[in-house]
């Protein structure tokens, strides 16, 4: 492929790393048009199903490829309150929302001393809440809230923990050494007390064979009794991996055509976020939970403002959203681009990036190796 260059070195598996072309500059500055004056793609709010609440981006682990760059000091997204959630779910009730989940990110949740509140707020109105975390000491300090939780509002709750590969050594590359024995230890009280657990993996560490992958994942669940079926989608959720600096085509009109899907598959058409900026008088709605620091992406103050159409302005929207299948919520988002489909419908830059994305996929394992700063 021409746009992707070998590396100048190789890594200790004795493979050549090769780096993806940098994003062309002139792409993602219009929100109406692409760089070659194409009509940009914009996916319109069918219902609002699902509303991602950000607890705030303190976190209690710096990861080597954090999106959302989640530290112990990076506080960039301040901690919202139980307060100022209920003020969204209200909103939302009064407004006739389809609402059925309330996901809470950050940061790690658990670091947030109002997400036993907020928690019991959702689920007692009847919505599903979904919390990502990491299922270290944080979690365990609110250990007798979420019994309480558990045993009050049962599998209306899940957690979904990070567990970025089934093996120590590669989760621990990215979050640090010890990280993958005290996630699960966590993970293990999870099913010992019987929670709803769902786990998050990242598809770049599996060298392009999603399967094994999965039969990995199965055999360390079956190894510690953790209830997760490797086999479904939203049970274990392998994520594409995300980079805004790596060159990708942008996504026009005609491409749902091309590609046979439909903008009510992307996460924008069902879910928005909330967000609360450090300094900021209150909390602001930002598209989806990917861009919480673009400032296009910041809809408005409430959820009627937030309702409008986005522009799939971003390299996120094409690799992660569109072509790379992917969705936060409680479901298992968009099919993948198919090589096939794309080869036959003529599009030269869709079937660039998705032979990226397949090629891409079977480097991953010695990239991580090679160079840690690359990703």
């Amino acid at each position: 492929m021409p746009w992707i260059k070998a590396a100048r070195s190789t890594g200790v598996t004795g493979q050549v790393v090769t780096r993806p072309r940098p994003l062309d500059p002139a792409k993602f500055r219009d929100p109406a048009v692409t760089a070659k004056g194409e009509r940009r793609a914009s996916v319109a709010l069918a219902g609002l199903r699902t509303l991602w609440i950000n607890t705030g981006t303190l976190c209690n682990i710096t990861c080597r490829n954090c999106y959302i760059e989640s530290s112990p000091r990076n506080d960039a997204l301040a901690y919202i309150t139980a307060a100022e959630v209920a003020g969204y779910l209200d909103e939302a009730e009064a407004a006739g929302a389809p609402l059925t989940q309330v996901g809470f990110t950050g940061g790690e949740p658990f670091l947030n001393r109002d997400l036993p509140a907020m928690l019991r707020d959702v689920l007692g109105r009847g919505i599903e809440a979904l919390v990502l975390t990491n299922a270290m000491k944080p979690m365990m300090n609110h250990a007798a809230a979420l019994l309480a939780l558990r045993a009050e509002f049962g599998e209306r709750l899940t957690l979904r923990v990070s567990l970025d590969h089934h093996e120590a050594a590669l989760h621990d590359l990215e979050r640090g050494e010890g990280a993958f024995d005290r996630t699960m230890e966590g993970l293990a009280w999870l099913a010992r007390h019987g929670f709803r657990i769902h786990v998050a993996g990242r598809a770049g560490f599996g060298a392009g064979d999603e399967a094994a992958m999965r039969a990995g994942y199965a055999a360390l669940f079956r190894a510690h009794a953790i209830p997760v079926d490797a086999a479904d989608p939203v049970a274990l959720m392998l994520f594409p991996e995300m980079d805004a600096s790596v060159d990708v085509p942008e996504i026009t009109e005609a491409c749902w055509g091309i590609l046979g899907k439909s903008p009510d598959s992307l996460m924008c058409a069902s879910a928005r976020m909330v967000v609360k900026r450090r300094g900021a008088e209150r909390p602001a709605v930002v598209a989806c939970t990917l861009l919480p620091y673009d400032p296009q992406f910041e809809l408005g103050a409430s959820l009627a403002e937030a309702s409008r159409p986005v522009a799939l302005n971003h390299p996120h929207c094409a690799k992660f959203c569109v072509l790379g299948g992917a969705a936060c919520g409680g479901c298992a988002g968009a099919r993948p681009a198919r090589l096939g489909t794309i080869r036959r419908a003529g599009c030269a830059d869709l079937l660039q990036l998705a032979q990226h994305h397949h090629a891409l996929h079977g480097q991953r394992r010695a990239a991580a190796f090679a160079a840690p700063a690359a990703y």
